[in-house]
């Protein structure tokens, strides 16, 4: 039997009068609605699978205790702390059918134009992908092992690292490792660099300076490494660096919807952190699919490049052979003008 749903909570006003999502929600209608179909989850007990993705969605939008929330929308304090995890593991759950790698040939060929675009050139004709790590602030952890998320800003926090696709929607993610360890370190232990079973041959990724330049076992193309020689180096890095930036955009977007979350330390156990920003970046991509877009505020960038120097033992099949020839094709070929904006 479901339980008694106060329909003269506001919020919940709001949501059956038809009124915008967004302010309280943070998705749109069309976004929640598609989040609906996919969960499609038939609560036989409860509150009901839509009051309870109401209620997990307005505590990642406004960042409030459990205690809050339950007095907003009238029910116990350890219901919502239930549901919050509940639908966390749900959202979790469909992770694959929402973030995933281009599934047909046409799928990559829309991508691999989609980055020449960005790059203004066709040397980049062959780029899949664009990769970085984000640095997500979470209370500090007691005990002995607390220190090992501090990282190089001084604050706790847990790595995220995503590679996105020309429009900023996430193609692959790995979360958990604690702030303290080296963007290259993370990549060397994800799936996709251990699995090598993307991008396909001929093709790379574009990574910042922080990853090394790699051609095996997961190609990536990073910039010239400063100070930077040489005019053609010069301009194979200004259009990497356009491409490339796709990246930073996708995390800038997902900040300003999830501000609350991700502009200050998540108030939640640190082994609950890596469920709910994979919920995140699900939102995400769910929300661009559905054309629900949140240009990102200049504000939101709060992380620093990695130091160039890393873990250089990555680099046993370097990609700087292939980067070269990149860069050599950028000083021959004519920029090309882009036939339509990108986002």
């Amino acid at each position: 039997m479901y339980c008694c749903v106060n329909l003269n909570v506001p919020v919940l006003q709001l949501f059956f009068n038809d009124h915008d999502t967004t302010p309280d929600f943070r998705l749109s209608r069309e976004s929640l609605a598609v989040l609906l179909e996919l969960l499609c989850q038939e609560r036989r007990h409860g509150w009901g699978a839509t009051i309870e993705t109401l209620v997990f969605l307005f505590w990642l939008a406004s960042g409030a205790s459990y205690r809050v929330v339950a007095r907003v929308f009238g029910m116990p304090r350890s219901t919502v702390h239930c549901i919050v995890h509940r639908v966390t593991e749900e959202v979790v759950a469909i992770r694959h059918r929402v973030i995933c790698l281009p599934k047909t040939p046409e799928d990559l060929a829309a991508v691999t134009q989609g980055f020449k675009g960005l790059a203004r050139h066709r040397a980049f004709l062959k780029a899949a992908g664009a990769i970085d790590g984000c640095h997500v602030r979470i209370k500090p952890p007691s005990g002995p092992d607390g220190h090992c998320y501090r990282n190089r800003k001084l604050f706790s926090s847990i790595i995220l690292q995503a590679v996105c696709d020309h429009q900023g929607r996430f193609i692959d993610t790995y979360v958990g490792w604690p702030g303290s360890v080296h963007d290259s370190r993370v990549l060397r232990h994800s799936p996709l660099y251990r699995r090598g079973f993307y991008p396909p041959p001929g093709h790379f990724i574009l990574a910042d300076g922080g990853y090394p330049c790699l051609q095996h076992p997961l190609p990536l193309i990073t910039p010239f490494k400063r100070p930077v020689e040489g005019v053609g180096a010069q301009r194979f890095n200004s259009h990497h660096s356009r491409a490339r930036s796709i990246i930073e955009c996708a995390f800038g977007m997902m900040k300003t919807r999830f501000r609350a979350i991700f502009l200050q330390a998540l108030e939640v156990h640190h082994t609950f952190v890596p469920q709910v920003i994979t919920a995140c970046a699900v939102l995400h991509n769910i929300c661009l699919g559905a054309g629900d877009i949140m240009a990102p505020e200049d504000e939101v960038q709060d992380d620093m490049p990695e130091d160039e120097e890393g873990e250089n033992v990555l680099e046993a099949v370097s990609g700087a052979p292939w980067r070269d020839q990149l860069s050599a094709e950028v000083s021959a070929l004519e920029e090309v003008l882009p036939d339509h904006d990108y986002i």
